[in-house]
């Protein structure tokens, strides 16, 4: 579904990602797991259309995304989630929700003015959608509180409503457990299986490796930018480089 080819981002002297290849199958959940600073949410950047790589090409359904900006990968299919979470706290949680979905609406100028009765259905038939999607990442008793009532965990969920409201085809995941206790990581993880199962590809760049191991189809590791490894969990878990990398001496 997704296959990048030779992928490098340079950033004056550092070379933040280099030279990497990747392919993402249709329906898998595919990690992208590192060391800190090993290039994991710079190389989400470069797929999302954020930073444009210095090398290298990425083809999305077997069709060249180069030089796309990140509204247009949006609209063929392609949303992510943030490390740091992007929500507008001055909005309610069905708002944000609501937000993801801007792409598919049609509202012109003078629909918007008179508040034309077609405009009306529109936004009525996108809370009810946003409404569904809150229930479906389980946050939906947080549907009439403004977000910045909501604690942590749900606003982490709250944040993959709002990229499903966008109807991707794939799901690009930046660390979603980060910060979360236990049974936040719990339900981060049901979540993302339950994402997966209704039809969406999942790139997911995670630190938990509980949570990564238990949901992965195939893992890629990156360190000091490059590609050290990659493979099913089992082969990732058992492969020497991966343990020094992680643990700092040979295994």
């Amino acid at each position: 579904m997704l296959n990048i080819q030779n992928l490098s981002k340079t950033f004056g002297g550092v070379k933040a990602v280099q030279n990497v290849d990747l392919d993402v199958s249709k329906g898998s959940i595919h990690s992208v797991i590192g060391p800190n600073g090993a290039g994991k949410t710079t190389l989400l950047n470069l797929m999302t259309g954020i930073y444009t790589p210095t090398t290298g090409s990425m083809k999305l359904n077997d069709e060249s995304v180069d030089g796309l900006t990140p509204d247009e990968l949006a609209r063929r299919g392609m949303s992510r989630t943030f490390q740091n979470l992007q929500i507008c706290m001055n909005m309610s949680a069905i708002e944000n929700v609501m937000v993801g979905a801007h792409l598919r609406l049609n509202y012109s100028l003078l629909a918007g003015i008179f508040r034309l009765p077609a405009l009306r259905k529109a936004d009525s038939a996108c809370r009810d959608e946003a409404r569904e999607l809150m229930d479906f990442v389980g946050v939906g008793k947080y549907v009439d509180y403004a977000a910045n009532q909501m604690p942590y965990g749900a606003l982490k969920r709250l944040e993959i409503g709002r990229a499903m409201a966008a109807r991707p085809s794939i799901l690009l995941l930046d660390e979603p457990a980060a910060g979360l206790n236990h049974t936040e990581t719990g339900e981060i993880e049901a979540l993302i299986a339950k994402v997966a199962d209704s039809g969406v590809t999942i790139v997911l760049v995670e630190h938990d490796m509980k949570l990564v191991m238990n949901l992965s189809t195939r893992i890629t590791v990156l360190d000091y930018g490059k590609k050290l490894a990659e493979g099913t969990p089992a082969e990732v878990r058992a492969n020497p480089e991966v343990i020094a990398a992680y643990l700092g001496h040979p295994a």
